[in-house]
């Protein structure tokens, strides 16, 4: 089996377990193990690979234990600090991983869940484990481009040289994206003034703030949706339509629309859902004629944006998310989702809605 492929395995069974494991034992036994010997291929029952319960005394702290130490050539290489699936991974939890880094070989710590491995090394100091990890990985949702620098960790592709040199870059990419990620969910007082500033000359007033904010996450979202559109019509091969006699206006912002617009959350799961209905629904139809509309009790995807002619429903606002599909007689039927690829699996239904209203 491929790399990828056996962390993509794991990524599932931690997805199917990590509500389930409860305590740190488990954890380990659960999680934590299998990465150390399926992914970073070290044999986790030898200890001349891998030790457990590792103990080296640090000054006036005696007896204290990292997790685990991968060794490599006698020499301890990777310390690990593991806590519960359930909980949040924080700084406070690495305190034995600070001590430690001090004092053995190590350049390279980890800090993990089971579920998020954060990784550490010495960037800002010798010999000083950073406050920052230089690279986390997230089984939940797993960032490709990270996936060959997870892999100079294992035991057959171990690069020591390689990977302290490409972890500054890391460290601060990785760190870049996270934040762009939660501007784009919950825009900052400072992000919404910058582009505020970029197109609106007047004083930035209460008022205008309170405008802004919405219209900011409006125009984040439907970024988005045109930057995804784009895509996929790029790897479709299809062009966009020229618009003809078409006109753009612009208006000043009234307290009724904004209110309405804002009524509605249209969510990053919403408009990856309906991205995988499209390319399905484009089996049948040009791209362009498949559309949505968001509205407060689920997201529409229909044909040529007309509300008679709906393909699918996402019901995406509860704890279970629901797949809707309507028969010809406008009967929805509710399918649960536990992923949004299990939609592929209603991939026939949708193209069948299509196929009856085209």
């Amino acid at each position: 089996m491929e790399f990828q492929d056996r962390l993509a395995a794991l990524a599932a069974k931690v997805k199917n377990q990590a509500t389930a494991i409860g305590t740190e034992e488990a954890t380990k036994n659960a999680f934590v193990m299998p990465f150390i010997s399926t992914i970073l291929g070290y044999d986790v029952f030898d200890p001349l690979e891998v030790i457990p319960e590792f103990t080296a005394d640090v000054g006036t702290k005696k007896g204290e234990k990292v997790d685990y130490a991968i060794v490599r050539d006698g020499e301890v290489q990777i310390l690990i600090e593991c806590k519960a699936s359930l909980g949040q991974l924080k700084i406070e939890h690495a305190s034995q991983l600070f001590r430690y880094f001090s004092v053995t070989n190590a350049r390279l710590a980890a800090l993990t869940n089971g579920v998020v491995w954060e990784f550490y090394t010495d960037l800002d100091a010798p010999n000083r484990m950073d406050s920052k990890p230089f690279l986390v990985l997230d089984l939940l949702d797993i960032d490709e481009t990270l996936i060959p620098e997870i892999q100079k960790l294992t035991k057959d592709s171990f690069d020591l040289d390689s990977i302290i040199s490409a972890a500054g870059e890391l460290k601060y990419v990785g760190a870049l994206k996270r934040e762009i990620a939660k501007q784009f969910r919950e825009p900052s007082d400072e992000w919404i003034k910058f582009f505020t500033s970029r197109v609106y000359e007047g004083a930035f007033t209460q008022k205008v703030r309170d405008q802004f904010t919405a219209l900011v996450g409006k125009a984040t979202r439907q970024f988005l949706t045109e930057s995804v559109n784009d895509r996929l019509k790029s790897a479709l091969g299809v062009t966009s339509a020229p618009l003809n006699n078409a006109s753009v206006s612009s208006e000043p912002v009234v307290a009724e629309d904004l209110d309405r617009d804002t009524e509605i959350e249209t969510t990053l799961e919403e408009l990856e859902g309906y991205q995988i209905v499209k390319a399905i629904a484009c089996g049948e139809v040009k791209p362009q004629r498949i559309t949505q509309r968001d509205a407060k009790s689920y997201f529409a995807v229909l044909l040529d944006d007309n509300n008679r002619k709906p393909i699918a429903r996402l019901h995406f606002n509860g704890k279970q998310k629901f797949l809707g599909l309507l028969d010809p007689e406008k009967n929805e039927t509710r399918h649960a989702l536990e992923s949004l690829e299990q939609i592929y699996q209603h991939a026939e239904a949708i193209r069948e809605a299509v196929r009856r209203y085209a």
